[in-house]
């Protein structure tokens, strides 16, 4: 569903051109590793629209490390207080979530289920070498369909419990996952325990438990963890993508991901995971991830950026831009979902109207399930 809040309203009221250019700025910094260089004079900035921007998109770290190495004539005191609050508060968020997340895994392995973890504060090590780098709020892990309920059996001998809104047939059948939840306040702890890895409006992976198959052991705290491989790392993270764009969210700190991954890549491992995409029924949702890391963060001459530069050509830069960290604004000329869909698919008329039919019956099932659940 699209995210909406207050911050949205406020942004699309104000003008907050030079704000956008400034995050986009220091993600680009990030990713040159030009230390000591500044994004440009803050001191005109709202520091209330940066730092919505910032959370919104989940890329407060990215910022505030790039301006912890700027000149000492850098950001305003506001910014820097605000964006070492946000870094204490990812700490203590994403400690919780490994601390789950090693109870979940033995649990698990107790019960001989085969499974992988998704995203998170693992993910940000791998990438980052930096566990903190975005608030994690709850542990995403995949099972194969044959493995689901009895995961979920396991995640309750343990104290979690499903959630309400996640027991309607829309949450099982259609986005193929459940909330689980433990404890309440600020202590609850949350699962979310997937057999599937895409929403309907967007392609799925024609084979979801090669994400199983392909999965590496890291290591945490001394233990080995089981996560998803570089591939399909990159893989994921263009879904996320894809489904942040179909819901008109932020989705900037997913863009990061998707540089972070391909930039591990060498010119044989992008050519595998462009035909791995493919066999995936993914390619194209691949690309546009990859679209949107060089429109954000600045084209890189690789294999990949060349693939990348077809998909929705229609779209120019500076809307595809916009999209992924400012789908606020009203100027915007949205396509329409079924468009993006068409070109996810390949154009490929069967695959578009088997996955647009699927994306129909379940937005018939969720209607029936707000229904039943208002007043």
């Amino acid at each position: 569903m699209a995210l909406t809040e207050r911050s949205y309203e406020r942004l699309r009221a104000a003008d907050c051109a030079s704000e956008i250019a400034y995050v986009q700025a220091c993600l680009r910094l990030f990713f040159a590793a030009r230390s000591g260089a500044a994004p440009g004079d803050a001191s005109g900035l709202s520091v209330t629209n940066v730092t919505d921007i910032a959370r919104l998109n989940k890329v407060a770290t990215f910022i505030l490390k790039v301006l912890s190495s700027a000149p000492a004539n850098g950001p305003p005191a506001q910014l820097s207080q605000w964006l070492d609050a946000y870094r204490r508060k990812t700490v203590s968020m994403n400690a919780s979530c490994i601390m789950d997340s090693m109870a979940i895994q033995a649990a698990l392995r107790d019960r001989q289920i085969d499974f992988v973890f998704l995203k998170g504060p693992f993910q940000q090590h791998l990438l980052y070498d930096d566990h903190f780098m975005k608030p994690s709020g709850d542990v995403d892990i995949l099972v194969a369909p044959g493995g689901f309920f009895r995961a979920r059996e396991a995640l309750r001998s343990i104290g979690y419990e499903i959630a309400g809104k996640s027991r309607s047939v829309w949450w099982v059948r259609f986005l193929g996952e459940q909330h689980m939840i433990r404890g309440d306040g600020p202590t609850q702890s949350t699962v979310d325990l997937h057999y599937r890895l895409q929403q309907p409006g967007s392609p799925s992976p024609r084979d979801a438990d090669g994400f199983l198959r392909r999965k590496r052991q890291v290591e945490i705290t001394g233990v080995e963890v089981p996560f998803t491989s570089v591939a399909d790392t990159l893989l994921l993270s263009c879904i996320s993508v894809a489904k942040a764009l179909f819901n008109r969210e932020p989705c900037a700190g997913y863009v990061c991901d998707v540089r972070a991954s391909a930039d591990r890549l060498d010119e044989a491992e992008q050519q595998r995971l462009l035909d791995a995409a493919a066999a995936q029924g993914l390619d194209d949702t691949l690309l546009l991830g990859l679209r949107a890391a060089d429109v954000l963060l600045g084209g890189a001459d690789t294999l990949l950026s060349q693939r990348a530069a077809r998909i929705l050509s229609r779209i120019g830069n500076e809307d595809l831009l916009n999209m992924v960290i400012a789908p606020w604004l009203s100027s915007l000329r949205w396509p329409q979902r079924r468009t993006v869909l068409w070109e996810l698919c390949g154009r490929a008329p069967v695959r578009y109207l088997a996955e647009a039919g699927w994306a129909a019956s379940a937005d018939i099932s969720r209607r029936i399930f707000e229904r039943q659940g208002s007043p």
